[in-house]
């Protein structure tokens, strides 16, 4: 499987529309459609973003093995879903506070 077939079966999988996860990763419709048509493909840093939402590695993403750990840092991440819904910034900064109290 490559790259946009990846992409593609990751969006599915997530129950997310092309529109959704264009808003998810602040780029347009347009560009996700681009890359599961194999018409371009996605930035480094979108990659990054890609694999941390989906929680497979970058590896993964571009046709090769998941060979990832599921393990992901809050402290880093910008970037997170739950039941295949994305996380919102609000969310994300009281998950994290709570993590931190518990220190």
């Amino acid at each position: 499987m490559n790259i946009s077939s990846r992409i593609k079966y990751l969006r599915n999988e997530h129950h997310l529309t092309q529109k959704e996860l264009a808003k998810m990763l602040n780029v347009k419709p347009t560009t996700i459609s681009g890359w599961e048509l194999g018409r371009n493909e996605p930035s480094i840093d979108t990659l990054k973003k890609l694999s941390s939402l989906f929680n497979v590695s970058t590896e993964y993403l571009i046709g090769g093995e998941d060979n990832s750990s599921n393990t992901i840092d809050l402290k880093t991440t910008d970037v997170l879903s739950y039941d295949g819904k994305p996380v919102s910034p609000e969310d994300l900064a009281i998950i994290r506070a709570i993590l931190e109290k518990k220190k």
